[in-house]
């Protein structure tokens, strides 16, 4: 067959506009496409709630691909290892309670699960900022990443939602805004307190233990919480990550009575 480039672009184009104009309006907004908010997003989607997760980089995972200092190899705590299984990752002990599994492995089979339980991602896309009415926030602004890098004066768009899950790592992205844009947020000093030093077993539970709701619809999950509420950094073991990103989908799903 001759090969039209055109139609090959047609074909991106218009897919492509479809998927995205579907989800203008969806339930959730996960952003931050690490092992927190692609949990969270696997989670949410598997209940049928029609969720969207976006993420700025180009590839998603965050710092899962690169383990520790690049070893492609994650740790994960005896409590997350049903996760993995669930996920259909492979995974050995190494010690009792740890368990080691391959990073690349790990993330593609989380995307995959996600991605057939129903959910909907889109890389290249940052948050500039929330859409607040009646002091809630019910929706994003969101612009593509490289005219954000690019620093063109470009005007953004927006698409509403229900409830969002700020998933963005350490840089807490999505509270920051509201943090100074909006309103206090519902930590001890009303504003992102930010991360303390290493202990990864405080960490961990942790993140855990304090996922939830920041502000009215918006919700921590994964580093995030550290950083807004105050725990120690956990390093490079990911038990965390997926439990914290199980709970955030959780509590949504309650919320919604599903």
């Amino acid at each position: 067959m001759k090969i039209n480039e055109t139609i090959v672009s047609e074909a991106i184009i218009k897919t492509y506009t479809e998927r995205f104009l579907a989800f203008l309006n969806t339930d959730v907004v996960v952003v931050g496409g690490g092992p927190a908010g692609i949990m969270a997003s696997y989670c949410l989607a598997k209940k049928g709630i029609k969720v969207t997760l976006i993420e700025r980089k180009l590839s998603i995972g965050g710092g899962m691909w690169g383990g520790g200092i690049g070893y492609n190899v994650i740790v994960v705590q005896k409590e997350a290892k049903i996760l993995l299984d669930e996920l259909e990752i492979q995974n050995q002990q190494f010690r009792d309670g740890y368990y080691v599994a391959d990073s690349i492995e790990s993330v593609c089979k989380l995307v995959a699960h996600a991605k057939d339980a129903g959910a909907e991602i889109f890389n290249l896309v940052s948050v500039e900022d929330v859409v607040v009415k009646n002091k809630d926030v019910t929706g994003l602004v969101i612009i593509r990443s490289p005219i954000e890098m690019s620093g063109l004066h470009v005007d953004p768009i927006c698409t509403s939602c229900n409830f969002v899950i700020d998933a963005t790592g350490h840089a807490a992205e999505v509270t920051r805004i509201i943090e100074k844009k909006v309103a206090n947020l519902r930590t001890i000093t009303g504003k992102i307190v930010g991360e303390k030093s290493m202990h990864a077993s405080e960490g961990e539970k942790f993140v855990v233990a304090r996922t939830g709701e920041v502000f009215p619809n918006v919700y921590v999950a994964g580093m995030a919480v550290g950083a807004v509420f105050g725990g120690p950094r956990m390093g490079p073991i990911f038990g965390g990550m997926l439990l914290s990103g199980k709970k955030a989908a959780t509590l949504i799903t309650e919320r919604m009575g599903k």
